[in-house]
């Protein structure tokens, strides 16, 4: 990157530099505050056992509420993982709860017909790559406005996924079919709240390694300084002699294989698709963004926060189960408060500088 696109005059370097430490500082204190947080919890949980405060400790520490935790995070943190390659590659996909919402149903559909489960889960993440592409070709293509084709994507899988299920089922919801089921370790199951990481869906392994693969991408491959050159000055990729708009469509393409991967975990970890209202998706995607800003386009960072949303809807869901005292509906209402509270303390996350840019070889 030059200095003049970097940093621009001389009494202007303070400050470009300052952003991203402030931003990396207030994001330490945003995870040490959730961590004193679980501290204090657990700490007043033991010291008294029957009150609200000993309810909720139980509940944190229960093997039931990471198993859930786990399973609530895929679908999350498979679109997390897509949102960084596409937007590190320069392109703003905010349509990832779309391609959530095609694979999803599409799984559903391809397992019906065939009676394979691995063969669905392939056919949901062809039909997310298919529709990330389309995605790819209007904004790098046409060099349409990435954020209305994202929404786009949205508008159109929440839309037609629900009115192909009521032409083929005659209905929004599809029938059941078989689910993935879960493996699990023998001995190691048994570990008390940790055994939930050894008796778990494939998904939730597939997503462990996702997570280590696109990691490694990033850091220690030639591919992955590609795609963050690309987002972040792509006339210096362009004059490397790397093809820019390749690497922008194998950035969104795999945004769409790995968005393509949650989604279909999604149903068949449940073996069916409601596509009533905002479908079984229902802002999955959305949350997606808010996860790979907070880890700041880390894949480990992004599982991470995934993994805080995932777990407070495990917990919500099992304190209204419990009928503690307080009101459902501001029990249902705690991942989305912290969802708004982690924004707002996460500080100014640093894009990628040509995000959102159009390109073509040989601009000045």
């Amino acid at each position: 990157m030059s200095d003049a696109g970097e940093t621009g005059a001389s009494t202007d370097a303070p400050t470009a530099d300052e952003g991203p430490v402030a931003s990396r500082s207030t994001r330490e204190l945003t995870a040490w505050a959730v961590i004193g947080t679980l501290v204090a919890l657990l700490l007043g949980g033991a010291a008294f056992p029957d009150s609200l405060l000993g309810i909720l400790a139980n509940v944190i520490t229960d093997k039931d509420t990471l198993a859930a935790a786990l399973r609530l995070s895929v679908p999350i943190a498979f679109a997390a993982l897509g949102g960084i390659f596409s937007e590190k590659a320069g392109i703003i996909n905010i349509g990832l709860e779309g391609l959530l919402i095609i694979s999803a149903f599409t799984a559903i559909y391809v397992t019906d017909v065939t009676g394979g489960i691995w063969i669905g889960f392939g056919g949901g993440v062809i039909a997310s790559t298919l529709l990330a592409l389309l995605f790819a070709v209007v904004t790098i293509e046409f060099r349409a406005d990435q954020i209305i084709a994202g929404l786009a994507v949205w508008l159109i899988a929440l839309g037609l996924a629900p009115f192909v299920s009521q032409v083929i089922y005659n209905g929004p919801n599809t029938p059941t079919v078989a689910t993935t089921g879960s493996i699990s370790v023998p001995v190691l199951s048994g570990i008390p709240f940790f055994g939930a990481l050894f008796s778990a869906s494939p998904s939730v392994y597939l997503l462990f390694v996702a997570v280590a693969a696109s990691w490694y991408v990033f850091e220690r491959t030639a591919f992955g300084r590609w795609i963050r050159a690309s987002g972040e000055n792509p006339k210096a990729l362009d004059t490397a002699g790397v093809n820019v708009s390749r690497v922008r469509y194998a950035g969104v393409l795999i945004s769409g294989v790995l968005a393509g991967m949650g989604g279909s975990a999604l149903s068949l970890d449940l073996g069916q698709f409601t596509g009533n209202g905002p479908t079984m998706v229902n802002g999955k995607g959305f949350i997606a963004i808010v996860a790979y800003l907070f880890g700041n386009y880390n894949p480990i960072g992004a599982f991470l926060a995934t993994m805080l949303f995932a777990g407070l809807d495990a917990i919500q869901t099992v304190l209204q189960l419990k009928g503690i005292g307080l009101p459902r509906q501001l029990i249902r209402i705690i991942p989305f408060v912290v969802v708004i509270i982690v924004l707002a303390l996460v500080g100014r996350t640093r894009l990628p500088e040509a995000a959102g840019e159009h390109y073509e070889s040989g601009e000045e």
